[in-house]
């Protein structure tokens, strides 16, 4: 499947949902980018609105056609470890981490901005911290709401697209574990021995951001995925209202699966049981959440699989037919790229995205 011949018209540009955390959503928004417009660099920055130029002609596309004409990112916010856990014990914030690496990931320029971002002190009483995380929690202070400073430092870094908290409540995760027990906190749930049977938020009341519920219900694409089960992906659909904007959008939505099992979160798990869990903690919807799920079927080396089978991890096993049986199909292929580490091939995967999202487009209503 590849891009269709499209037309020069902005009736068949996309506006795009991405929804994660942690590595997954961020390498996925580096490919999803180079189909977004440049940010204009003449907005004006004020502490609490950007004002654009009037008459400003329409910003360089960096494909060949602007298949994206908005792209948002819907990042989790219940990471408790390092530099955020520390932010967030010592200011009462949310954690920027995740928040932090998707805006270098949608960075104009991932060179000088994007290093100060990710530059990490190695010394002294900052130690562990990384100049981003520090910069939101300063912006945050000022500002005094969290999604503003996200906004703003993103308008910094000239990012091609928007990027919204799944809520601005400070909430904590839940676990309740296969042995009976409650863990709470997001470190301590990933650090357990013993496999999730339930996540749930606290507060449990906790709202997305209106902005959020807007990309939502306009959206022609929206992905969730890849990223850690529950740490990454089900934590977005604890937030209410999440999960029915899904339901009811008629956008196309897809479910990016990951390429491995993960320790503590989906050992053992095939492609079908990783949307079931999905479905269970949505709330037991009646209306599908994905039309699609990218599904991995390609080679990966021995000598990585020997690297993960260390860990107790394996690949992901592809049960097409249990994954139709859900209402949802696949879509295969050879979605790896390996490194030091195996990561999506966030290219090819954005390009199977996007032709997914430009078909419905493409098809009367």
């Amino acid at each position: 499947m590849s891009l269709p011949n499209l037309k020069e018209s902005n009736e068949k540009n996309l506006r795009v949902v991405a929804i994660g955390g942690g590595t997954g959503l961020s390498t996925l928004l580096r490919g999803l980018k180079r189909y977004v417009a440049s940010p204009d660099r003449r907005k004006g920055i004020r502490l609490g609105r950007s004002q654009e130029m009037e008459g400003a002609p329409t910003p360089p596309c960096p494909s060949p056609r602007c298949i994206i004409r908005e792209l948002s990112a819907v990042v989790t916010v219940t990471d408790d470890g390092g530099s955020s856990g520390r932010l967030r014990e010592d200011f009462k914030m949310l954690p920027p981490g995740d928040i932090r690496n998707c805006m270098v990931a949608l960075s104009e320029d991932e060179h000088l901005l994007s290093r100060l971002f990710q530059f990490r002190f190695e010394h002294g009483e900052l130690e562990g911290h990384s100049f981003g995380n520090l910069f939101v929690a300063a912006l945050s202070h000022i500002t005094g709401d969290f999604a503003q400073a996200v906004q703003m430092s993103s308008q910094i870094l000239a990012t091609r697209g928007r990027i919204f908290p799944s809520t601005n409540a400070n909430v904590t995760l839940a676990a309740d574990m296969d042995d009976g027990s409650l863990v709470r906190g997001e470190t301590n749930i990933t650090a357990s021995k013993h496999s999730i049977v339930e996540l749930r938020l606290d507060p449990q009341t906790a709202h997305p951001l209106p902005e959020t519920l807007e990309a939502i219900a306009n959206a022609d694409l929206i992905t969730l995925g890849p990223g850690s089960l529950y740490t990454s992906l089900i934590t977005n659909m604890l937030v209410r209202g999440i999960p029915e904007a899904l339901a009811a959008s008629r956008a196309t939505k897809v479910f990016v699966c990951n390429l491995m099992t993960q320790a503590n979160e989906s050992l053992g798990l095939t492609a079908s049981q990783h949307i079931e869990k999905i479905l269970q903690h949505a709330g037991g919807l009646s209306v599908p959440i994905f039309d699609y799920a990218l599904v991995n079927t390609g080679h990966i080396s021995p000598k990585r699989l020997e690297q993960y089978a260390r860990e107790g991890q394996q690949p992901i096993e592809a049960d097409l037919e249990r994954i139709r049986s859900l209402g949802v199909e696949p879509v295969t292929g050879n979605y790896v790229h390996e490194g030091d580490v195996l990561r999506h091939d966030y290219d090819l995967v954005a390009e199977r995205l996007l032709a997914l999202g430009l078909d419905r487009v493409a098809v009367p209503a």
